[in-house]
């Protein structure tokens, strides 16, 4: 009777010490159990341990399948990059499939894009989610279906911007200034407060906080999509440049890709912004100067 009181007391107290520190705050009512529970049933380390055991045991099946989902749904993502970015091989076949591409190849493309360069650093803040909220793989689906919501709606700018200023386009010396500008003003929002605000919001386990034990579908996709805002308030100008330079350049998305993921899982994101910071200003102030640079910069 005894172990079992333990077993409860111990569950009980993670469980209230997981709801205050992800989902959200204590209530007077919730201590005062809390406290109660541990003097009547003091949880030995031996108990704790073997507790602590069992739920790592039961969450690590879930971590690894989640994980390979995403990693292998972001790798599906990277194929289609890379087999678009083949299929528009050569200077005047690139420039009339950018130009003939309609919004729905757009975007399908975009949404490819997003998964491959977003994915892999959105897992472990799914991952979080999913146990937060008790969930199980249709609440990893609707998270990610949520976060890539957002990212859909940003296609459709990114469609207009990327036919008026994408390089591969048009050889204007405009479109490198254009480019140089975007390189500059991206630099400068490294260092903003907006951008050390938004990849607050992105690390785990902040940007679920808030959250319900017990989450409703449509609150797992609203989730998502909150996650995707302050996502996209982080590197929306990253993107922005990355159009600039020519959307489906290979060697930007990767290099954008490991700074983002970096950004965010890293314990030097902080330095590492100022570092990026510093290459963008370089770089846009050398397009203000140079703008036909631009076109060494699609490989």
């Amino acid at each position: 009777m005894l172990l079992c009181g333990q077993v409860f007391a111990h569950h009980y107290l993670t469980t209230r010490i997981d709801r205050r520190t992800s989902l959200g705050y204590p209530t007077p009512l919730g201590v005062g159990c809390t406290l109660a529970i541990a003097h009547v049933f003091p949880v030995s380390p031996e108990s704790a341990a073997n507790v602590d055991n069992s739920q790592g045991r039961s969450r690590a099946p879930t971590d690894i399948w989640l994980s390979a989902s995403l990693l292998g749904l972001a790798g599906l993502g990277w194929w289609w990059s890379v087999v678009g970015a083949a299929g528009m091989g050569g200077d005047e076949m690139s420039k009339h499939a950018e130009s003939t591409m309609s919004l729905a190849a757009f975007l399908l493309a975009w949404v490819a894009m997003m998964a491959a360069m977003m994915l892999p650093a959105v897992s472990p803040v799914v991952g979080h989610y999913v146990r937060a909220a008790a969930g199980n793989a249709l609440t990893a689906v609707l998270f990610v279906v949520g976060y890539l919501a957002v990212w859909t709606v940003v296609g459709i700018p990114a469609f207009v911007a990327s036919t008026h200023l994408d390089p591969m386009v048009h050889g204007s010396a405009w479109i490198g200034r254009v480019a140089g500008a975007v390189a500059l003003v991206a630099g400068l929002h490294q260092l903003s407060p907006l951008k050390a605000t938004c990849l607050r919001h992105c690390h785990w386990p902040m940007s679920v906080s808030g959250g319900s034990r017990t989450a409703s579908r449509a609150g797992t996709f609203v989730a998502g999509g909150r996650y995707g805002i302050s996502c996209l308030g982080s590197c929306w100008l990253l993107m922005l440049l990355l159009i600039t330079v020519g959307t489906m350049q290979l060697a930007w998305m990767l290099a954008l890709t490991v700074v983002i993921w970096l950004e965010k899982v890293a314990p030097f994101s902080d330095q590492l912004r100022r570092v990026t910071a510093a290459i963008l200003v370089v770089l846009g102030v050398a397009l203000l100067v140079h703008p036909t640079f631009v076109t060494r910069l699609i490989v």
